[in-house]
């Protein structure tokens, strides 16, 4: 019986997941962002990322960084939540262990998904960012996760942020909901 519940675990974790619906609320977004994500490509981070949407830890966090013409950044479940301290957004991650880079060749087209780090390659936790633009002086320095396959007009209508650092003032748009798909 014990090796059937291990089966079933395995057949239904998060980590077989491949891709995540995102509904997102606010001031400047209103919709659903789809996600196809590329566990051949990076698959700790898809499984933490799966993980943490399974578990609804990214539901009610919001998009904390945004920059026109670059990216919009969301993720952090430990500062990020909607009421939350919003100055302290983007400073945090999950209880669970930080990721070492997986690097690829897969370009930072406009639509792909990376996982957010400081200085340290192998930081990446739970904050990650979506493409509005082409960024390929990213290429081989952050993690790609996943790209966007629907919904890119929500996420062109996210809140932006002000300055070179783009923090969001007053409300930010916020991740209702994360749901992982297969």
């Amino acid at each position: 019986m014990r090796k059937l519940a291990a089966v079933f675990a395995l057949v239904a974790s998060p980590a077989l997941a491949t891709g995540l619906q995102i509904e997102v609320e606010g001031e400047g977004a209103n919709g659903t962002i789809t996600i196809d994500l590329l566990d051949e490509v990076a698959p700790n981070h898809v499984a933490q990322i799966a993980a943490l949407a399974a578990e609804g830890a990214y539901d009610g966090v919001v998009f904390h960084r945004v920059i026109d013409g670059f990216m919009a950044q969301t993720g952090d479940v430990e500062f990020g939540k909607l009421g939350g301290d919003m100055r302290r957004a983007g400073m945090g991650g999950s209880d669970r262990p930080d990721l070492k880079a997986e690097f690829s060749d897969v370009p930072y087209d406009r639509g792909i998904v990376g996982m957010a780090r400081s200085q340290d390659p192998d930081s990446a936790n739970s904050q990650f960012f979506i493409m509005f633009a082409p960024g390929y002086f990213l290429n081989g320095q952050y993690t790609v996760v996943g790209r966007v396959t629907g919904g890119m007009d929500v996420v062109d209508a996210i809140k932006r942020g002000r300055g070179s650092s783009g923090a969001v003032i007053g409300q930010p748009d916020v991740m209702k909901k994360v749901s992982v798909t297969d």
